[in-house]
């Protein structure tokens, strides 16, 4: 057997960036990992904001281990309100969390910090609504070290939170947007019992809706009102990084996994690219990731893109007419026969290739009015395509000349993503070279993490050295499914020996596994910061707003200057009207009736039906917010 030394690190401090990828379940997140993520974050067996996303203990043990080996991180996400009867429950799956070697919580009920806590990092959730210098500083001071940063923010609200603490800001860069503000909506709960503060929303807010005045003018009929278009912050990445943004998250616990592949390589590939041209930034994370595809996150499920509020207000955040996946444009009907198609693809701005089985879609339109139907979104599936003449299983009706037709689904592409897509490796050299009584072998990895293994063994001159030399680098090399690549070798030998090659194939693998192990041993998990029990809170009044469910909570917002506190709305014990909603995405701007953009024009309330019930939108324009009005039907039954 080999005998093995370990030698520890010494890597020069950057500033770290970090890709933060979901993690439906362990493989996604291993894949996750394989495909650039620097952290994952991942739904324990309860407790999560995604109640279908969760993982047994078990599960997640598995997953710290492999990322551990990328010195990459694990998130758990026990990010729900908790009721006074989990309290006990939820301080034992966490320190089981702590044991299965999770490196942070990310956390939305402050009742969490009253816990006999193992030292795990906190994470403040994008749940506890945080916009503002003054909260992330409390934040600060009672212990956490990361948090989530509200979607609404702009460059400069960023910069004057990033000037304010010391913690790491998190921020979404891709995914579905919440309309409202995190941790401001009791829609779902109103209405169906199904709390998102729980976990379980029920996504009201993507029904299709009308919009009428106070004086009953209907302004816009059967649309998706509150369904916004997707998150895509591609081209604000390095701007986000000065404003202070160190940690880069996608939205998507509940994706499929080309949707995790593909975006996940994708921004692993905008970053990389930062991070090449400026000596001052580094990941966080170890190993470089080849990938077989090209990332197009216009493939995976959109709803459109926006960059939403980071410059500003702009126009044309909403995705009003599906919350469907519409796909890549491809380009307008020329022509339509009996059982085929033809597409010109010139508007699409890209070459595109069609598949047999690819996915098309396209707005079904009354020709007579030009109004988009009821059922505005259809689809058809390519049996064959030639060319851009594709032939269907039957053509539908409503495909005529002129409509502008939309892939969403490349065949091709999903086959790729649906086999193994991408590979992560460490590059590390090797020094091969005499013992007293055999060789040895040194792997030093790009970080400066290094291991020795020697093994014992008799030395005979080789007859042929040069031969000798080349095979025996040829053999060293051979990293199969390691986590390493070879760079280079160096034989420092007195001379070639001639050598079995399972003598080097097991010197090599010694090595390897020692190298492993080192790289184990040496990673640190994040330590959880300070509690200040003398920091105070922001404000003096809590609402129900503030998500206060139980009784530990409680006691920690009064131990930090709180005087009045409301229950949460899970409680049902809001009786009156109140803002069921409150959001920053405003249907007066939408509608070209704004009292900022129009003169003349008053923020009077108007009204959204849904189904049969009526909800009243309030506007206050002084915060460019616009809240959603009604009560609580489940009180009412």
């Amino acid at each position: 057997m080999a005998s093995v030394e370990l030698f520890t690190p010494d890597t020069p401090v950057k500033r770290q960036l970090e890709l933060l990828a979901p993690a439906k379940n362990a493989d996604y997140g291993i894949e996750a990992i394989r495909h650039g993520a620097d952290a994952v974050y991942i739904g324990g067996p309860a407790f999560g904001a995604r109640h279908n996303a969760g993982n047994s203990v078990a599960d997640i043990a598995r997953l710290t281990e492999f990322a551990h080996g990328y010195h990459a991180q694990v998130f758990v996400a026990l990010n729900t309100i908790l009721l006074d009867d989990e309290l006990d429950k939820a301080q034992k799956l966490i320190w089981q969390l702590y044991e299965a070697g999770v490196d942070a919580l990310i956390v939305q009920d402050m009742g969490v910090l009253q816990f006999d806590l193992p030292p795990i990092a906190l994470h403040a959730s994008t749940q506890t609504d945080n916009r503002s210098p003054e909260k992330t500083v409390f934040f600060e001071q009672v212990g956490f070290s990361q948090v989530v940063l509200a979607r609404e923010l702009n460059l400069a609200q960023i910069r004057e939170i990033a000037a304010s603490t010391k913690m790491k800001l998190e921020f979404f860069i891709h995914g579905a947007l919440c309309v409202s503000y995190s941790g401001l909506c009791n829609l779902s709960h109103a209405y169906s019992n199904r709390s998102a503060n729980r976990g379980e929303c029920s996504q009201m807010c993507r029904l299709p809706c009308n919009l009428t005045t106070r004086e009953g003018e209907v302004l816009a009929e059967n649309k998706h009102l509150l369904s916004l278009k997707d998150n895509n912050q591609t081209d604000n990445l390095e701007a986000l990084i000065d404003a202070g943004i160190s940690s880069f998250k996608i939205e998507g616990r509940l994706k499929d996994i080309t949707y995790l592949k593909n975006v996940t390589a994708h921004y692993r590939q905008q970053l990389d690219a930062i991070i090449a041209k400026r000596a001052d930034l580094a990941s966080i994370s170890h190993g470089r990731c080849e990938f077989n595809f090209t990332p197009d996150p216009d493939k995976s499920f959109n709803r459109g893109k926006t960059d939403y509020f980071v410059n500003e207000r702009t126009e044309a955040i909403e995705h009003f007419s599906s919350p469907k996946f519409i796909g890549e444009k491809v380009g307008r009907i020329t022509q339509v026969g009996k059982a085929f198609i033809k597409i010109d693809t010139s508007e699409s701005g890209k070459d595109i290739h069609f598949n047999n089985g690819d996915g098309l879609c396209f707005f079904v339109e009354h020709y007579e009015t030009q109004r988009l139907s009821d059922d505005k979104l259809s689809g058809v599936r390519i049996n064959r395509a030639d060319g851009n003449t594709l032939y269907l299983t039957e053509v539908p009706k409503d495909l005529k000349v002129g409509v502008m037709m939309f892939r969403n689904f490349d065949h091709k592409f999903e086959a790729i993503l649906n086999k193994d897509s991408a590979s992560r490796k460490i590059a590390v050299d090797m020094q091969f070279f005499d013992t007293d009584d055999g060789v040895g072998l040194t792997i030093i990895d790009v970080h400066n993490i290094s291991a020795t293994a020697t093994l014992v063994c008799d030395k005979s001159p080789a007859n042929d050295q040069a031969k000798t030399a080349e095979n025996l680098k040829k053999q060293l090399s051979k990293l199969g499914s390691s986590d390493f690549v070879l760079n280079k070798v160096n034989l420092l030998t007195q001379q070639m020996w001639f050598l079995p090659t399972s003598v080097v194939n097991e010197l090599r693998r010694d090595a390897v596994s020692a190298l492993m192990a080192v790289r184990l041993a040496c990673y640190q998990r994040p330590e959880r910061w300070m509690h200040d029990k003398s920091a105070r809170f922001p404000q003096k009044a809590l609402s129900f707003l503030s998500n206060v469910a139980n009784e530990n909570a409680k006691s920690f917002y009064h131990q930090h200057g709180v005087i009045q506190i409301e229950d949460t709305y899970e409680k049902n014990t809001v009786l009156h009207d109140a803002p069921l909603m409150v959001t920053k995405h405003c249907l007066r701007y939408s509608f070209n009736l704004c009292p900022k953009e129009v003169e003349g024009i008053k923020a009077d309330p108007m009204f959204l039906e849904v189904g049969k019930d009526k909800l009243k939108l309030v506007f206050d324009c002084h915060k460019c917010e616009m809240m959603i009005v009604g009560s609580n039907q489940l009180v009412k039954q």
